[in-house]
């Protein structure tokens, strides 16, 4: 049971963590959303969200992980609202807009053609990419996010790996063609 101090506390931590974390939860919620529109709607609900529910949180836990768990239902609900799934992924404009930009063109132009593939894996994939590859997670730490299987991240991983291998071979292929 959470005492009156403790359910302080934690209200105290997360309202001030949430500053720092809000752009993990800002890439988090566009890579779920795939627009800038709806991933600052989805980030800020996420941390209205937790702000209103500040003291369900359990000081000393990860409020990252916490704050994402809430982003990824949020988003879920919103996708049994409308029924409607995302279709298709970001236009090479936007994926520029998240890449670093650099002193070096050819490096930056190949790190805008990755993101863009991983952006057009399907939303299962990319979802668990984003979580492994970009955000650090580990395989278990993304399968207690999602609420899957290890396995299951395990596979998801594979296969998006095995796809983007096999786009950029056959890219590869092309450009030796010409």
């Amino acid at each position: 049971m959470l005492t009156p101090w403790k359910r302080r506390s934690a209200q105290g931590e997360v309202e001030a963590g949430l500053p720092q974390i809000f752009p993990r939860v800002w890439r988090y919620a566009y890579s779920l959303s795939g627009t800038r529109d709806g991933a600052d709607d989805l980030a800020q609900a996420a941390c209205l969200r937790a702000m209103e529910r500040a003291r369900q949180f359990q000081s000393g836990t990860h409020l990252d992980r916490w704050v994402f768990r809430i982003t990824r239902n949020l988003w879920v609900s919103e996708l049994r609202k409308a029924q409607v799934r995302k279709q298709g992924g970001l236009s090479v404009v936007d994926a520029e807009e998240i890449a670093d930009p650099g002193q070096n063109p050819e490096r930056d132009y190949d790190r805008r053609e990755v993101l863009q593939a991983v952006l057009d894996l399907p939303e299962a994939q990319r979802e668990t990419v984003f979580l492994v590859y970009i955000e650090g997670y580990s395989y278990k730490e993304a399968a207690e996010l999602l609420e899957i299987p290890l396995a299951t991240v395990m596979s998801r991983l594979a296969t998006a790996r095995g796809r983007l291998s096999q786009k950029f071979r056959d890219q590869e292929g092309v450009s030796d063609a010409k």
